[in-house]
Formats: C-alpha cells, sequence, structure tokens
C-alpha cells in the first residue's frame, strides 16, 4: 500500500492508501491501523470509504484481477505489538465494490465513492488493530471511521438514565435502572432497555413528585403559597380548601383559618369547618316518671354533615335554681349524675335524631337535661358549654314498678303462705299490694282477689295437690303498678305441712318411701312399655334408621320453635359487643359483609374470631334464617365442625361469632397451592371432612350443602365443615332443584329428583368434594351446564380420575356415587377406610403398572364390576385364578368395601371357574 495525496471531487487534497498491483499474480498486501483503545465498548463498528477501478477498464489483465479486499482484527491489552502475524488476525468480512470506475472516469474526474459499514465484536482486551489485506484488486482506501453506539442520557417518568454503551450482541437489551430526579420517589423501580441501535426501549415503572411538589418539564418544583400536594400519587399541586392557606413554597397541607378546624379524619382536600352551635327549641314532655326530650338542630352547623348529640343527665336537690353541675365550684354538690338504672331510648351519646324518651326516673324528683351537639371537630376546637342548651323539670307521681319475687311457705293441702319485698322502684308510699291468683289449667278464665297492707299473705281454701299461678302488684296514691310475673306453686297431697315447723317425721318417712315405691313402679312400667314398643316397631328404610349410642346428642331442628330467639337462646351463647373489635372485611355473605376481627371475653384471652353480620332493612324471614345457622351451629362440638363463639342479638347489627379460619374456603386454597401437596396431606384433609361428616350423620343432621367451597382450612391445614345455612332450602322453595340454589353439581340424583336427603345423599356429595381435593380445587363437570350435568348422571356417566390420582381413592369416589344409595359407603366406613390408606401409604399408588387381559375386562364388565378392574391390576390379581384367593379383609384393604360387590365378586369367581372345569371335562377325548 502507498500513502498517495489526491484531490476530491472538490479539488480539495486528501491523503488516500492505495495499492494496484493488478498484473502480477498472488497479491498479499496488508495495512495496519494503530492500537485503539476499545474505552468500554462491547461492539465496534467500521465505516470504510473507499475506491475501486473496474477490473475491465485495465487493459492487459487477465485472471489476476480482484474487485474485493478483506477485513480483519486483532485485539490486544496494549500498545506493544510492533508486529502481529498474519494468523493472529481474525477476519471480519470480505468488502465488495457497489460503484467501481474506468479510466475515462478518471479523465472526466469522476470519481465513485464507496461506503461499507461493518460491525465487530470487541469485549475480551483493553483494545484491538484493525488490518486491510489486498489480494490484488486496483484500490484506494479514502477513510476509515471506527465508532460505536450508546443510548443518550435521558430523562423518562422522572427518572434519570444515564449515558449507556450498548451491548456486545446485535439483539441483546442492556437493563438500565433509572435514578429518581430531585424531589421525588420511586413509585415502581425505573428500569429500561438499551438497544444495539443505541435506542432506548419503552421505560417501565418511574417515579413520582413528592408531597408538595408536582411534575413540570421533567422535574420535580414545590408548589407556590396559597397550593399544596398531600400524597405522591396526587396528580399536582392543588388550591387549597375554603378557611385555609399555606405561607410557603412546597406546602403538603394547608392550615386552617383561625377559628376554623379540621379533624384527625378529615382529608387534607376538606374544606376546615367549626363545630356546631348549641341545639334549639329544646322542649320537655312529663309522663309520671318518663321523660321526652326533643330540640331543634344547630342554627349554624360549621359546615359539616357529621353532627350528632349527646345528653347529660343530672339529679338536682329540691330548692336549687341555679343547678350547678359537679365540679363547677360553689353548690357543686347541689345536682349529681343520674344513675345507670335511667334509661334513654334509642340512647344517650353518638345520637343522630333530636328526640329521646328517658324513662325509669325517680317520681317526684328534680332533673336537669343538658343536649351537647358535636360534629367532628368538636374536640379539636375544645368548644364545650357553648354548644349545649339545658332544661330542668320535676317527674311526677307514678305507680310502682312490679313486685319482682315471690316466695311460697307453709304449704298444706288447702293452704299457703305468700312473702315478698317491696318493688325496686316503689315510686312513693306503698298503700296496699293486691294478689291474683287461680288454678293454672283455668288458665286466669276464673281468678281470685285478695288485698293485703303488708308484704305477706295467707291464701285459704285451696285444692289439694293443684298447681296455682300467682301474681302481686303494688299500689300508691299514683294508682297501681303492673302485675309481677306469674309464679306458681302446688299444694300439698298430705295434711301435715310440707314446709315449717310441727312435721310428723314418721309420716314424712313414711311419705317419702311411698314417693319411692312409685318412682320405682313407674321406672318399670316406663321400661317395658319401651322394649314392647321396640319390638312392635315395623322396620324401616335403613337409610332413614338412627342406631344411637348412649349419650350421643340428637340435633334438634331450630325452626320447630314459634320464636326463633328461644332457639338462638338456647343454643348460642350471647356475647357483649363491646368485647368484639373488627379488623378488616374479608367477603361477603348471603346476609351481609363477613369480616374478621378479635374477640376478648373478661378472663379469656384473646382470639381471632370470623363475624358475619345481618345487613340493615332484614325482613323477618331474613333474621330468623340468618339466627338459625347459628342455632344450627351452636349444637355441635367437634374439631372437624367450624365452632361457634357466640352472637349478638341484643344491639344492631345482628352478628354470628366463630372461629378464625386462616386459610379460607377448601376450594379457593386448593387452586392457590395447586401440586404442592403429598397424597398423605391430601387424604389426611379428606379424613377431617369424613370426621366431621360421621359426627354430623350420628346426630342425625343432613348437611345438604357439602362442598369443597364450604370446607374451611386453618393454619394448621385442619379442615372444617362450615355453612349449615341450606338446610331448610327446598321446603321453602317448590322449585329450588332446579335453580341456581341448588348445587346441581354435588347433589345426589335423588335428592335432584324427589328432594330426598339423607345421609347417604351427603356421602355422594363427600365424593364430589374428594373429586375436588384430588384434583386441587377444578370446578366438577367443567364447563358443563346443570341440565347437561343431571342428563349425564342420569345415564351413568361418573367423574372420571383426576390426575396422578391413586386408583384406591377414586374406586372409594365411585362408592360414594352408587346410584342406589343403599349401596353407597357410610361416613363411619368412608373414615375407616382412609385411616387405613393413612396408615399404609404404599396402597396410595397413582401410576397403573399392571396389564389386565381383555377376557378380565370383558368378564368384569359382565357381572357388572368393570369399575374395579384398574384397582384389582394395580394390586396384581390379572387371572381368574388369581381372584381366588380374594378374602373380604383383602377386598376392604383394596377399597371394595360395599359387601354386595364383595359377595357377588367371590361367588362369581366361583362360578366361572366351576363352568371352566365342567368344560373342560365334557371335551377331553379319552386315550
Amino acid at each position: 500500500w502507498e500513502e498517495v495525496s489526491i484531490m476530491d471531487e472538490k479539488n480539495v487534497p486528501i491523503r488516500t492508501y492505495q495499492v494496484c498491483n493488478v498484473l502480477e499474480p498472488n497479491q498479499n498486501n496488508w495495512l495496519r491501523t494503530d492500537w485503539i483503545p476499545r474505552s468500554g465498548a462491547q461492539r465496534v463498528y467500521v465505516e470504510v470509504k473507499f475506491t475501486l477501478r473496474d477490473c475491465n477498464s485495465l487493459p492487459g489483465v487477465t485472471g489476476t484481477c480482484k474487485e474485493t479486499f478483506n477485513l480483519y482484527y486483532h485485539e490486544s491489552n496494549e500498545d506493544r505489538e510492533s508486529y502481529i502475524k498474519e494468523s493472529s488476525f481474525i477476519k471480519v468480512d470480505t468488502v465488495a465494490a457497489d460503484e467501481s470506475f474506468t479510466q475515462v472516469d478518471v479523465g472526466d474526474r469522476i470519481m465513485k465513492l464507496n461506503t461499507e459499514v461493518r460491525d465487530v465484536k470487541v469485549t475480551t482486551r483493553k483494545g484491538f488493530y484493525l488490518a486491510f489485506q489486498d489480494v490484488g484488486a486496483c484500490i484506494a482506501l479514502v477513510s476509515v471511521r471506527v465508532f460505536y453506539k450508546t443510548c443518550p442520557l435521558t430523562i423518562r417518568n422522572l427518572a434519570t438514565f444515564p449515558d449507556t454503551v450498548t451491548g456486545a450482541d446485535t439483539s441483546s437489551l442492556v437493563e438500565v435502572r433509572g435514578s429518581c430526579v430531585n424531589q421525588s420517589e420511586e413509585r415502581e423501580e425505573p428500569k429500561m432497555y438499551c438497544g444495539a441501535d443505541g435506542e432506548w426501549l419503552v421505560p417501565i415503572g418511574g417515579c413520582l413528585c413528592n408531597p408538595g411538589y408536582q411534575e413540570k418539564s421533567g422535574t420535580c418544583k414545590a408548589c407556590s403559597v396559597g397550593f399544596y400536594k398531600a400524597k405522591s400519587s396526587d396528580p399536582g399541586c392543588s388550591k387549597c380548601p375554603p378557611h385555609s392557606h399555606s405561607v410557603r413554597d412546597g406546602a403538603t397541607v394547608c392550615d386552617c383559618h383561625s377559628g376554623f378546624f379540621r379533624a384527625d379524619s378529615d382529608p387534607p382536600s376538606m374544606a376546615c369547618t367549626q363545630p356546631p352551635s348549641a341545639p334549639q327549641q329544646l322542649i320537655s314532655v312529663v309522663n309520671e316518671t318518663s321523660v321526652v326530650l326533643e330540640w331543634a338542630p344547630p342554627r349554624r352547623l360549621g359546615g359539616r354533615s357529621d353532627t350528632s348529640y349527646s345528653l347529660e343527665c343530672l339529679i338536682c336537690q329540691t330548692g336549687s335554681h341555679n343547678y350547678p353541675r359537679p365540679g363547677s365550684g360553689s353548690g357543686s354538690h347541689l345536682c349529681l349524675p343520674c344513675g345507670s338504672d335511667v334509661l334513654f331510648s334509642p340512647g344517650q351519646t353518638g345520637l343522630k335524631t333530636t328526640r329521646v324518651v328517658v324513662s325509669e326516673l325517680r317520681a317526684h324528683t328534680h332533673y336537669t337535661f343538658i343536649v351537647h351537639a358535636h360534629n367532628g371537630v368538636s374536640q379539636a376546637s375544645g368548644a364545650g358549654a357553648a354548644q349545649s342548651v339545658s332544661v330542668t323539670l320535676t317527674t311526677n307521681q307514678a305507680a310502682p314498678s312490679p313486685v319482682s319475687f315471690i316466695q311460697a311457705t307453709d304449704v298444706t293441702r288447702h293452704s299457703l303462705s305468700l312473702a315478698w319485698q317491696q318493688p325496686d322502684r316503689p315510686n312513693g308510699v306503698i298503700l296496699e299490694y293486691e294478689v291474683k291468683f287461680y288454678e293454672k289449667d283455668q288458665r286466669e278464665r276464673s281468678y281470685r282477689i285478695m288485698r293485703t297492707f303488708s308484704r305477706s299473705v295467707d291464701v285459704t281454701g285451696l285444692n289439694p295437690l293443684t298447681v296455682y299461678v300467682f301474681h302481686v302488684r303494688a299500689r300508691t296514691a299514683a294508682g297501681y303498678g303492673e302485675f309481677s310475673a306469674p309464679f306458681e306453686f302446688s299444694t300439698n297431697s298430705d295434711p301435715f305441712p310440707l314446709i315449717g315447723e310441727g312435721v310428723n317425721s314418721a309420716f314424712l318417712l313414711l311419705s317419702i318411701s311411698g314417693v319411692g315405691i312409685l318412682l320405682l313402679i313407674s321406672a318399670a312400667v316406663f321400661i317395658i312399655s319401651r322394649r314392647r314398643s321396640k319390638y312392635s316397631k315395623t322396620k324401616q328404610d335403613s337409610e332413614e334408621e338412627k342406631h344411637l349410642n348412649p349419650g350421643v346428642k340428637i340435633y334438634v331442628d331450630p325452626f320447630t320453635y314459634e320464636d326463633p330467639d328461644q332457639a338462638i337462646h338456647e343454643f348460642a351463647k350471647e356475647i357483649d359487643v363491646s368485647s368484639i373489635h373488627i379488623e378488616r372485611v374479608i367477603g361477603m355473605g348471603e346476609f351481609g359483609e363477613v369480616c374478621s376481627g378479635r374477640l376478648r371475653v373478661q378472663g379469656k384471652r384473646e382470639i381471632y374470631v370470623a363475624i358475619k353480620s345481618l345487613k340493615a332493612g332484614y325482613s323477618d324471614k331474613q333474621r330468623r334464617d340468618f339466627l338459625s345457622e347459628a342455632s344450627i351451629m351452636g349444637q355441635f362440638d367437634h374439631p372437624n365442625i367450624i365452632r361457634l363463639e357466640g352472637v349478638v342479638t341484643r344491639c344492631k347489627p345482628l352478628m354470628i361469632i366463630t372461629e378464625y379460619m386462616e386459610n379460607g374456603s377448601l376450594d379457593a386454597f386448593l387452586r392457590k397451592h395447586d401440586g404442592q401437596f403429598t397424597v398423605i396431606q391430601l387424604v389426611g384433609m379428606l379424613r377431617g371432612i369424613a370426621s366431621g361428616m360421621k359426627y354430623l350423620s350420628d346426630m342425625s343432621y343432613v348437611h345438604r350443602d357439602l362442598a369443597a367451597r364450604n370446607i374451611l382450612v386453618n393454619s394448621n391445614l385442619v379442615c372444617k365443615v362450615s355453612d349449615f345455612g341450606l338446610s331448610r332450602v327446598l321446603e321453602d322453595d317448590p322449585e329450588a332443584a332446579y335453580t341456581t340454589r341448588i348445587p346441581i353439581r354435588w347433589t345426589a340424583p335423588e335428592a335432584i329428583a324427589y328432594r330426598k336427603f339423607t345421609t347417604a345423599s351427603d356421602v355422594w356429595s363427600y365424593g364430589i368434594v374428594m373429586w375436588e381435593v384430588v384434583s386441587y380445587g377444578e370446578r366438577p363437570y367443567w364447563d358443563m351446564n346443570n341440565q347437561d350435568v343431571i342428563k349425564a348422571m342420569e345415564e351413568g356417566y361418573r367423574l372420571p380420575a383426576p390426575m396422578d390420582c391413586p386408583v384406591v381413592l377414586h374406586q372409594l369416589m365411585l362408592d360414594c356415587w352408587e346410584r342406589e344409595r343403599a349401596e353407597r359407603p357410610t361416613f363411619s366406613q368412608i373414615l375407616n377406610m382412609l385411616d387405613k390408606l393413612i396408615r399404609n401409604p404404599g396402597t396410595l399408588q397413582t401410576h397403573r403398572k399392571t396389564y389386565i387381559p381383555w377376557s378380565m375386562c370383558v368378564w368384569l364388565q359382565s357381572i357388572g364390576l368393570e369399575r374395579y378392574r384398574d384397582t384389582l391390576a394395580a394390586a396384581g390379581y390379572t387371572s381368574l385364578d388369581s381372584l381366588l384367593a380374594l378374602t373380604h379383609q383383602e377386598m376392604d384393604r383394596l377399597g371394595i368395601i360395599t359387601p354386595s360387590h364383595q359377595d357377588i365378586l367371590i361367588a362369581s369367581v366361583q362360578q366361572e371357574m366351576l363352568s371352566q372345569m365342567q368344560h373342560m371335562q365334557h371335551t377331553m377325548v379319552p386315550v
């Protein structure tokens, strides 16, 4: 190569490297650059500008002329290599010209310049050399430019991304993490990718301006005076709300003007407000010992809509005019707070209404009532007396309260003595008492009245051995009070007093002996009658018979009670609402929200609970249905049945409190943890459900809605049966079998067709639950509609085994789905079967490894037991000969637990083998 100066198209001299040894063969001319530092580049680009002579324009040139040259590179850590072997260079490419020139072109000064760009991956050394090899061309290198690409510094989504060198490969992307600009914070980690062409790709994530700052031209600028920004997520600075201001740049909240306030719960965007003025036009209406207080709302509400009221009640001494309140200085003992026995309806604090009825006051007593108005900023403002209005009044005379307790003494055949305490609130001087009594059987159709000035009376002229009902009421100058609650007492059958002095001890001993003999005779008659009724009882359907062990409770249907409150108070404990702390909403139930929270009962440790509430505006039927679930649940006590902690019925909203199950419903829990449990863990879950259902069936309770969605799971993976709300649906809705409220996919055929719900139909549902568990919460029958499901079941279709389902578990499912309910196993049998599987995990084979002959399949199909084909094959029973060894115990172990199926299998094997032997005897030919 020669360094030559030439003139370009503008007659400007330029330096070139040229070579044109085209007449000589085997050319090998090299031109090498100086050492070029890599400077962090991973891929460099070489732009070559050159001219090339057309070989055809060269006279006398044969085959030695070329129209290409080669580009090479060599990586090196330092600039000390004066000589580099040809073999050390790596070839980049052979470069050819798009345009070549001829001798004519030179004469006309038409130089056809070519520009070619090649890229080279350089990542192993600090620098490199470039080399150009000529193999026989007429060529001039005009310029060589070496460069690398970067993605330039940029700001996207308030994040700065630095100047970034592209990756080594043409398809590589360099991930770059951005840094938030000043006065901003990460919303989501800001990232961008630098492409090989030096272009940034779409940004991910970004930053938000801090409170008090907003975005402007890619930076965060402070909010100006009179504006604010409370949260990073707010779109920008907002003008201060009414009655507030900001006095500096970058405000996050606006301060309230003097005399205006903001509550802790008020958002910064809310206007500052004032406490209300005092209530207006307080009037009182006295009715004996009750007072009706009414007032008008305050004239000034302070710009808020959360006004509420509270009442203060004071008892004042007679003759007091100023009625100072306790702690107010002189005369502070003239008025004292009312006692806790005073009743306020609807309440004393937190009132939204402007009318209150105060009852249980004392007669002829001076009272002062103070009505306070509050809103959200009353406490912040420190406002007190200016927000209240008071009234002073005196109660009238009133009838006494009812007598609370009556005691009977000296009971004889024809008389008894009654005594009682003075009423809790006599409301004046008791002038006399009135006693009303009648025989219990007469039910007040015929009664007698006695009057007395003392708190006792002797009642005579009674019939022997008769129950009497007594009521007592007191009279003052204001009139009679209400009669007491009924008290029942029975007269004696002997002529001597039953209680008191002078009792004949010999006669008393004789009486006790006689009573004992009578009790023994009654017991004997009862036992004999029970035995006779037992042996005369006709045989009933085995599914409806309940052989109960001594001491086993029987479920009582709460709908048999006329008053649902009676059932709820009999089976569920009432909980004080102040013991419940609701923390968050976890779902929606049929009747209202379902929340989680904590329950602290005095003397016990605090526990986490689930709280079902009855939404406002409920009907009587909804209230009864809501409470009936608690009445049902309260009868159960089993580790695999959801535990009822209690109910709240004495205030609104009504609540049902149960233990809290951390992992929620079983179907959602399994879907969330798909494939994460061992087969033994799944069988353990099924075992818990079966144990709970056995307990329910022993109590004669039919669930009717057993499904994985109604099984709850706690933190220890213990499964518990819940949701006892479907027990009356079919009775209430004659079309319920084909409505969305009936769980068709989980319901037995006879329950769908004839509404015949029994423990056997619960067993069918349990088989579906087994399928749900093993399939990790898959929907039974997939996307089939209800009518298709019903039709498929009627035609004998049953769900196939889920993926990796042990053969013995699918066999148990098929047993639960027997068309005849008498053929289905009981929950006791299911529980025993699962216990055996847990003790012998080897029986839980997932894969079928043994082939069963076709003839064996046909034979099983002929006797109606084809379902056991895989079970028998997995256990190695692949021929009739091997089936001869089957015993009832072995079939129990394999999961063939239906007695009739066991008998059919053994008898059919014996019959088939006998037929084969007879056939062989007939076909033998004598020799």
